[in-house]
């Protein structure tokens, strides 16, 4: 379903966001996020980098749409679109690895969902791609299999079960409020389903498996409930 507007987007202020409180204090900024990265807390900041959870615009999470956030994000994050490729395995039978324009040339479709992280905080946002079926069906997927497994460009990893990925509210999202979607939230390519908490949604995705053996992920492995349904 293709439901591409010339409109301008409602998610996107016209006038961009305030950033004076930024600016007011953009050393403690520098130094949260510093801290957060050399030591690996488990903060919001830290949490928004390993687990697929976006930010809001809210006071308790801006701090990564400051532009020290986002220079930090690139710095250890860099994905180059012209040579990134998303890698295919398992039981699928055109395994040819996808570049990032061909996911433009597929049918697009937008969703409105509301975001809901673990750490408590939610927001609704705008996003458009290409439906995961749909994206499943091109590759020759085995749509009988169990499971959907996904590797991240920080080697992050999260699975669906094969339900959830045929859901008609499952993306592979390339925009935000129409525009291509840009770091940190997971470019070029990323998950948005409706039907999962925030980290089951995983950034910079570079390989996807379609397999009937369990994937153990990042934060099943460490005690998190794998299936995470809303």
């Amino acid at each position: 379903m293709s439901t591409r507007s010339r409109s301008p987007s409602v998610f996107r202020p016209a006038k961009g966001v305030d950033q004076s409180a930024l600016e007011e204090n953009e050393a403690l900024v520098a130094d949260i996020n510093r801290r957060n990265v050399l030591r690996g807390a488990l903060s919001l900041g830290a949490l928004s980098f390993l687990t697929g959870c976006d930010v809001s615009d809210t006071s308790a999470v801006r701090c990564l749409r400051s532009r020290h956030g986002n220079d930090r994000v690139q710095e250890f994050m860099p994905v180059d679109a012209t040579s990134w490729r998303l890698e295919l395995a398992g039981h699928i039978a055109d395994k040819r690895p996808w570049r990032a324009v061909q996911f433009d040339e597929l049918p697009q479709q937008e969703l409105i969902v509301r975001h809901i992280c673990v750490e408590g905080w939610d927001y609704i946002g705008q996003w458009s791609g290409v439906s995961l079926r749909t994206f499943l069906e091109r590759i020759g997927a085995d749509l009988t299999a169990k499971y959907i497994a996904f590797r991240c460009a920080d080697d992050y990893t999260e699975s669906l079960d094969m339900p959830t990925a045929l859901h008609p509210q499952t993306i592979l999202a390339t925009r935000y409020a129409r525009e291509p979607i840009t770091d940190p939230f997971g470019f070029p390519l990323r998950l948005r389903t409706a039907t999962k908490l925030g980290f089951k949604n995983p950034k910079w995705i570079t390989a996807m498996e379609v397999t009937n053996t369990f994937p153990f992920t990042y934060w099943s492995e460490r005690g998190f409930n794998w299936f995470s349904g809303i």
